[in-house]
């Protein structure tokens, strides 16, 4: 049968705000305990909270552990690191500690005890000071009868008035009432830490550790100590990393192998390291990733199995799982459909587990057999909530940027079973810069996506300069070049398009949040996309470079700017020059500026004050601001989702020139939008 033809953003789609919101987040932290897989689940519908689930042999499905309010979720460094951690027991089933999110204090909960201790019990004091107390990245020891973490103890009013350390909790739940209790592992020598891990005979203990101005993928030290049998630390040393390398991952193989991700060699490879003298061996070298940035404090990129094999996850440009033989250094990739998987990997035996997607699927938890080579998905499998001919078929594009440079791009052009667009028209497209910045985009099914191409607006994103995937040289591109070469990338992936026929360029967008927030609001005021863009939409953004260091941000990232620009003190007219808020007077197309008012990354002090230089400019510029209490940086509840992902496609409606009377009004400030497109 013949497809209908209408206006390219006008075409229905079974693909609402509702069902995006719905399935909006992924699994995280997943664990085993003993044969039982424990995870992290999203709840938008339960005011964004993330549930603990569970998954014991021979049950159809997981179950919750915990009903609401409990969260499990870290505030660490704000981005937070793995929230729980479990281990199993002979008798009265598994023990796990959890973060929970509404205190930040360290809990314990028996699911299976008798006697009412399955209500979870807290480990941890509460602190008045600042951010209080936080933990991430917890590791039982019951032999020990503790819990060892990561402490973030803020000393101060400020978000930078803190320190990080790691410490070991007690079990019995005495340092509940009583701080002094804590036993401190390591003093506060570094400003980030991770949670030390004992080798197997318990005689020594590594952890990662870095300091301002680096980041953790500029570069870390991988520490060493010897450990006593009653878990006191000594002799605490560098074995590994410095400035100029980072060191991803660390962790002992059941033989006592001592194995790291570092990027010593340009890309983040697996070695064996020698506890004595450092020499670090690599086990597969290739030009390819075997980690990714350290966002998070936990993530787990490889992990050994128990036959001396070792579960990795490697690539370029995406991170497909596979089994390395240490001794002959081959490489076998797991079966399926996957082509994205997420560093929380769980082994029991031979047997590992990861969470998984791909193009034309979302995140399944999934298991693979070593032994035998068989993967299937156990838990979280993927349903098609619409017939899949709505979502986008993508393609991974390189393109040539200023200077001939490699610029790597996913483009998830229009696709609906029913309906095409009018014949010899091409659609619009809307360019999507990632966060971070050294990040990446995945290439998986996301129904954000496929709710704007299954309306005829195409989507491409950009892994800029800067971004993670392609080594360590693609990634030292935007030193001290942010808000130029993202901003040129993006542009130049837009350019090409438009180019080869494949977008309409009267009508690109331009979109992003956190660092892509920044990049679109750069892109809307740099000479290098001038005229370039019809609109954007700005989420949760960094504004004013100046303002976004020290005390404004939280202090992971106070000093992040000072490789992405460069010391403030020696070169402030960048800060400036580069700064959005100061070139309001070169906005010229409508934006959509979303915040969340808890945001403590990117806090509203950013928005508020390009509102303000948009207000005192002479012109004024069709512009909505949309601000949501409760919301910190990113989008967790369901309404906010909505309402948010339904305002976007509001703004490309009145910039590309189509109708949508299903699409709830809007206000642009200095102009008025008709039907589908006005005020609430």
């Amino acid at each position: 049968m013949p497809r209908a033809t209408a206006p390219y953003g006008t075409w229905p789609s079974p693909i609402d705000a509702a069902l995006v919101a719905a399935t909006d987040g992924a699994p995280e932290y997943l664990g085993a305990v003993g044969d039982e897989l424990w995870w992290t689940a999203p709840r938008p519908g339960e005011g964004g909270r993330r549930a603990l689930l569970r998954l014991r042999p021979g049950e159809p499905g997981p179950a919750t552990v915990l009903p609401p309010p409990w969260n499990v979720r870290s505030r660490v460094i704000e981005y937070g690191g793995r929230p729980w951690a479990g281990v199993p027991r002979d008798e009265g089933g598994p023990l796990v500690v959890f973060s929970h999110f509404g205190d930040q204090r360290l809990y314990a909960v028996e699911p299976d005890a008798p006697g009412g201790r399955a209500e979870p019990r807290p480990l941890t004091p509460v602190s008045g000071v600042g951010g209080g107390l936080r933990w991430c990245d917890p590791r039982p020891h019951p032999e020990l009868g503790e819990v060892w973490g990561v402490m973030e103890d803020f000393t101060g009013p400020a978000p930078t008035d803190v320190r990080r350390l790691p410490v070991a909790v007690p079990l019995d739940g005495s340092a509940a009432e009583d701080r002094a209790a804590l036993r401190e592992l390591d003093g506060d020598r570094h400003r980030f830490v991770t949670t030390p891990r004992l080798s197997p005979d318990g005689r020594r203990a590594v952890w990662l550790a870095w300091d301002h101005p680096r980041m953790p993928w500029d570069g870390t030290e991988l520490k060493i100590a010897d450990a006593a049998p009653d878990g006191v630390l000594t002799g605490v040393r560098t074995l590994a990393g410095g400035a100029d390398e980072a060191v991803a991952q660390a962790e002992w193989a059941p033989d006592g192998t001592l194995l790291a991700v570092t990027d010593r060699t340009g890309w983040w490879n697996l070695h064996t390291l020698d506890p004595a003298t450092g020499r670090a061996t690599a086990l597969c070298p290739r030009e390819e990733e075997f980690a990714d940035a350290l966002w998070h404090i936990g993530y787990r990129w490889f992990a050994p199995l128990a036959d001396g094999t070792i579960a990795v996850l490697h690539g370029r440009g995406a991170l497909r799982l596979g089994i390395l033989d240490p001794a002959t250094g081959e490489l076998a990739d797991a079966p399926g459909p996957w082509t994205e998987w997420s560093p929380a990997l769980a082994v029991h035996g031979t047997r590992v587990t990861g969470i998984a997607a791909g193009p034309d699927r979302l995140h399944e938890i999934v298991r693979l057999d070593a032994a035998t080579g068989h993967a299937r998905v156990v838990a979280e499998a993927h349903h098609d909530a619409v017939d899949p001919a709505y979502y986008p078929l993508p393609e991974r594009r390189t393109v040539a940027g200023p200077g001939g440079r490699e610029i790597h791009a996913q483009l998830h052009p229009p696709r609906h079973p029913e309906v095409a667009g009018p014949e010899g028209e091409a659609p619009p497209y809307v360019i999507w810069a990632h966060g971070g910045p050294t990040s990446r985009a995945p290439l998986v099914l996301d129904l954000e996506i496929a709710y704007f191409t299954s309306r005829g607006i195409g989507v491409a994103e950009v892994n800029y300069g800067g971004s993670t995937g392609h080594g360590r040289a693609y990634r030292d591109r935007l030193r001290q070049a942010w808000g130029v070469v993202d901003v040129e990338d993006c542009a130049a992936v837009a350019r090409a398009l438009a180019a080869e026929g494949r977008c309409d360029p009267a009508r690109l967008a331009i979109r992003g949040g956190s660092a892509g927030g920044w990049t679109t609001a750069a892109s809307l005021v740099s000479p290098a996309a001038e005229g370039l863009y019809a609109c954007g939409t700005i989420k949760y953004p960094v504004l004013d470079l100046a303002g976004w260091t020290g005390d404004e941000t939280h202090d992971f990232e106070s000093r992040y700017v000072e490789s992405l620009i460069g010391p403030l003190a020696e070169v402030p007219e960048r800060y400036r020059d580069r700064s959005p808020v100061h070139h309001a007077d070169r906005l010229a197309v409508p934006f959509l500026l979303l915040q969340g008012l808890d945001d403590a990354v990117c806090p509203p002090a950013q928005a508020e004050r390009l509102l303000a230089a948009v207000a005192a400019r002479g012109t004024p510029v069709p512009h909505a601001y949309l601000a949501f209490p409760g919301e910190g940086h990113g989008f967790r509840r369901a309404t906010t989702i909505r309402r948010a992902l339904e305002a976007e496609l509001a703004l490309y409606a009145h910039a590309f020139g189509f109708e949508r009377p299903d699409v709830p009004r809007l206000e642009l400030r200095g102009q008025s939008l008709g039907p589908g497109r006005g005020e609430e």
